[in-house]
């Protein structure tokens, strides 16, 4: 009988915290569509803060978050430039388009996360009435299916100095941009500066049960509360929620640092287990992707199987790689005794 599973699956399977749940029972609400909801107003004002933006709005989810930035920023016909491998091309069920008539223009993102300045270039429309107007890029960091890689503050300016030249806009997925600030050594706001808006995500690393935040100027934040209404994110005693969020932002940023550096320790013993590619044997953040190599007869679901069976829940992607993502409740023994069930059952 298994007491404990390790779930490496992502860092979304998060729960709150001890404190957050204290905070939960105690928090002050009231109708957060009417603005009267105290909770989330602190956890807006701060968000924004931390994000050197002028305003934030609370929404149920970083897709939400993302899809409302994207509905507030361009109209039906316009389109948008992304990543092949972005998080808002591949895993937001097509809201943007289904729900929003914007068109997707997706450029191929280099191994680092980037998208080639070059490539930015070429992919602006000119004025021309059979092509759909360019009216934003979206960037993501940290990068999800590149690895959990950062992107560099030099690289945002050059981006959003780009995107101002050419009149659009640029919106970050910062779902895991506390990572990236902490793996980089600065401030979350240095990662944005340029950006006209961005989303972060309370429930992955930073450990709260619900909930994502988009920050920019109160202008856009005025008009993104508006498509929130329309998309059904209008909550009211969201304060319960919010409580949790101001904790993961008071509390719960700096300790990434322990999740990049078990990342780094699992990757390391992973790749003594014979059998086993690890694709970023030095992680950036807290994100190891592995691949079974050619002398391995069983796919990623078998073994996946046969790793539940000893414990270790994990995330295969396709037939034969994983991607492993350590959190809050995955404590150096759990690192060890996941590279044991790996070994014992490769071997």
């Amino acid at each position: 009988m298994i007491n404990h599973f390790i779930d490496l699956r992502s860092d979304t399977v998060t729960h709150p915290t001890p404190e957050m749940r204290q905070a939960m029972a105690q928090a002050e609400v009231g109708d957060d569509v009417m603005g009267e909801d105290p909770t989330v107003n602190r956890l807006e004002e701060l968000a924004a803060e931390k994000m050197g933006k002028e305003a934030g709005l609370f929404v149920p989810s970083g897709t939400m978050g993302n899809l409302t930035a994207i509905l507030t920023h361009c109209g039906r016909g316009d389109e948008m430039i992304v990543g092949h491998l972005s998080h808002t091309y591949l895993f937001e069920a097509g809201g943007s388009a289904a729900l929003g008539g914007v068109h997707p223009f997706v450029l191929q993102n280099q191994p680092d996360g980037t998208l080639r300045l070059e490539d930015l270039r070429h992919a602006v429309r000119e004025d021309d009435p059979h092509y759909p107007t360019t009216r934003l890029i979206i960037l993501e960091n940290t990068h999800n299916r590149c690895g959990g890689v950062v992107l560099t503050p030099e690289y945002m300016r050059a981006v959003g100095t780009f995107a101002r030249e050419k009149g659009l806009k640029l919106h970050v997925d910062g779902a895991r941009i506390f990572n990236a600030a902490v793996a980089l050594g600065v401030l979350a706001a240095d990662l944005v500066r340029d950006a006209d808006s961005v989303t972060f995500c309370l429930s992955k690393g930073l450990c709260a049960p619900v909930g994502s935040v988009l920050c920019g100027s109160r202008e856009f934040i005025a008009r993104a509360r508006r498509i929130r209404k329309q998309l059904g994110g209008g909550m009211r005693q969201a304060g319960i929620l919010a409580a949790a969020g101001i904790v993961a932002l008071e509390k719960m940023v700096e300790r990434l640092a322990e999740d990049h550096r078990r990342a780094r320790r699992l990757a390391e013993g992973l790749s003594s287990v014979k059998g086993l590619v690890v694709e970023n044997p030095q992680p950036a953040t807290n994100m190891v992707y592995v691949r079974l190599g050619d002398m391995i007869q069983q796919d990623a679901p078998q073994v996946a199987e046969e790793l539940e069976k000893l414990g270790i829940k994990s995330h295969w992607v396709d037939a034969r790689r994983f991607r492993l993502v350590t959190h809050y409740w995955v404590n150096d023994e759990d690192i060890s005794r996941t590279i044991h069930a790996f070994a014992q059952v490769l071997r």
